[in-house]
């Protein structure tokens, strides 16, 4: 799957999302989202631009792989995804093969759906307010104008094409 989605800084989430209640997006959930990347033993995926992570999403569990930007204008990127059963020994399984716990991402995701664009109102712990806009679908130049013209529409500004990972280890 083509994961594509935009990320913009937003110190007022409360704001935003009576802007959206107003345009009638629909509020689809409220997640809380604990990430924990794996530095690869035999390759920088920091310079290759890629990402191993394991995710705990409210009751569920899954493993991400995430390839490098394939957009200048976007995070589009290759991503496959799996449910995962047992978080720890999956954990485990990825250690005893030489991958190393790295950074840990934890965040409160509130999601709405507003015309088949996903939007993401994220408080980061470490960074703050964010909004990501993302599109699930076959029909990529649709998705991306649909996402751009939600982002006029909604008077975001900037594009941060950084991971929150990313974010993190260079704040620190």
């Amino acid at each position: 799957m083509i994961e594509l989605e935009i990320k913009v800084p937003c110190p007022d989430l409360k704001a935003l999302e009576i802007r959206l209640v107003e345009m009638g997006a629909r509020l689809a959930g409220d997640l809380d989202q604990e990430d924990v990347y794996f530095s690869h033993p035999s390759r920088d995926f920091g310079a290759t631009d890629e990402a191993l992570r394991l995710r705990r999403e409210n009751d569920r569990s899954r493993i991400t792989y995430k390839g490098p930007k394939l957009d200048r204008d976007t995070k589009m990127r290759e991503e496959i995804e799996l449910e995962v059963e047992d978080l720890h020994r999956m954990s485990q399984v990825l250690e005893r093969v030489g991958f190393i716990p790295h950074y840990r991402v934890v965040k409160r995701r509130r999601v709405y759906i507003h015309q088949g664009i996903q939007i993401c109102l994220d408080r980061v712990v470490g960074l703050g307010g964010f909004v990501e806009l993302e599109y699930e679908g076959q029909d990529l130049e649709e998705g991306k104008r649909k996402i751009m013209e939600l982002k006029h529409q909604l008077n975001l500004e900037g594009n941060e094409r950084r991971s929150y990972l990313e974010l993190l280890m260079e704040k620190k």
